[in-house]
């Protein structure tokens, strides 16, 4: 499989705290990647440094063949790669119809275009709510609002941080369905889930709380 995104020793600090130590992995076409670990591990440094929003101390990152290792964000948004923060950041006094057409760009060579409608296909609760401000909904309407704000700016390879944090059980699948449909610093295991959960010592390591 070709990579879309392909990221080699990247290394980031925080001040003097070196936080990323060589991660490196591959996304192909339509392939869904999870970074796991502990809070305080790296993954949310990790896709904060592939935006640009934590600028790496070296390393590369490759989206389909381009560097954007050291781009500024607003780049890196342009050549394909979106970014759904952990913290939600839409636009409160904005409607979510709003806030969608926000997100609107065209889309890059190859990448899927997404339209409002379908953002209301996939999340009806949107639909009923297009003309409330966003400051307005529930955390996860806030989430479903800025996947689907993502999604309008036809990425390549969208970057989700902690997509199920604080949310309903009933949310929590809704959103795993929508990204089935889309498809500590360092990386110390990569495989599929069953070999994961084969792996008792990794999961005791690095992921028991």
């Amino acid at each position: 499989m070709t990579s879309l995104l392909q990221v080699e020793d990247l290394h980031a600090y925080y001040g003097k705290s070196h936080i990323l130590q060589g991660v490196g992995f591959a996304v192909g076409e339509r392939e869904v990647l999870s970074l796991l670990g502990r809070n305080g591990s790296g993954r949310s440094t990790t896709l904060k440094a592939l935006m640009g929003l934590v600028p790496p101390s070296r390393g590369s990152v490759r989206l389909a063949g381009q560097e954007m290792a050291g781009s500024p964000p607003s780049r890196i948004c342009r050549a394909g790669l979106a970014y759904v923060p952990e913290e939600r950041e839409v636009f409160a006094n904005l409607t979510v119809d709003e806030n969608l057409r926000m997100g609107e760009q065209a889309a890059a060579p190859g990448a899927p275009r997404w339209t409002v409608q379908q953002m209301f296909d996939y999340f009806p609760r949107l639909k009923e709510r297009r003309h409330t401000r966003a400051g307005s909904l529930s955390g996860g309407e806030q989430q479903m609002l800025t996947i689907c704000r993502s999604l309008l700016g036809n990425p390549r390879v969208i970057l989700i941080d902690e997509p199920t944090e604080g949310l309903a059980p009933m949310i929590v699948a809704q959103v795993g369905e929508r990204i089935r449909d889309m498809r500590t610093g360092r990386i110390v295991f990569q495989g599929t889930p069953a070999q994961l959960q084969s792996d008792p010592g990794l999961l005791a390591q690095w992921l028991a709380v």
